[in-house]
Parts: structure tokens; C-alpha cells; sequence
């Protein structure tokens, strides 16, 4: 659904289940007026609240997004090069990693860092 927003979307799935915003506020906690909005266009809901519409309307996260069954595939991301080996250590928990590492590192002096990469090359045998 190419035009369509996530408030439409969110009330033609409410509709289809033949459910009332008032429903939805009981199954979500979440206000009446607040899911009004929502639906409108006037307010665009946090992802931890549309985790709770899909639960209140029964259906996975993705289906509020995306129509089909599954998510569509994902592509490489801006700055990737989509090859595990080359993308190790500049993104997520591993680049994470790497950028605390560079600040301690900064605040060593070099016969701190000489001594460190010494260990380490030893440690790698």
C-alpha cells in the first residue's frame, strides 16, 4: 500500500477485526482520543506503541508496515559493503567495542600502548 499511512492502515485493520477504538483502549491501555489521533494523521505513535496496537489487533509488528506475509528483504545500509568480513568491527556491538577500545587506547601513553599490543600478539598464539 504505496499512499497509505500507518494511521489508515492502523484503522483498516481495526475495522477488519470489527473492533472499536474503545476496544482498543481497553486491550492496550492506551486513550480513545490518543488512538483517534493516530488514526487521523495527527499524532504518529512510538514504536513500543505500535507494538501494542499489533498485539491489541493480533498481528505481527511488520503487518502494520508492510503488506504480505513477511517484511520485505533487506538491502546493504548506507556505508556497508554487505561482506561480513569487511563490515566486522565498524557497526553494532563489534563497533561498539572498537570505539571504546580507541578511547582507552587515547589515554594511554606509548609504552602503555607498545606493551598492550605485546600482550595481545602473545595472547594470539
Amino acid at each position: 500500500m504505496e499512499d497509505m499511512d500507518i494511521g489508515e492502515r492502523l484503522r483498516l485493520l481495526r475495522e477488519a477485526r470489527n473492533l472499536s477504538q474503545g476496544d482498543i483502549e481497553e486491550r492496550t491501555g492506551l486513550l480513545r482520543c490518543y488512538i483517534s489521533r493516530v488514526e487521523n494523521g495527527h499524532t504518529v505513535p512510538a514504536v513500543k506503541t505500535l507494538e501494542k496496537m499489533a498485539q491489541a489487533l493480533e498481528v505481527q509488528l511488520h503487518e502494520l508496515l508492510y503488506d504480505g506475509d513477511h517484511p520485505p528483504a533487506l538491502g546493504v545500509p548506507v556505508n556497508r559493503t554487505g561482506n561480513p568480513e569487511k563490515d566486522w568491527g565498524t557497526f553494532g556491538k563489534d563497533g561498539r567495542f572498537f570505539r571504546k577500545l580507541q578511547k582507552y587506547l587515547a589515554r594511554m601513553n606509548t609504552r602503555q600502548r607498545d606493551a598492550l599490543i605485546c600482550f595481545a600478539q602473545k595472547i594470539a598464539r
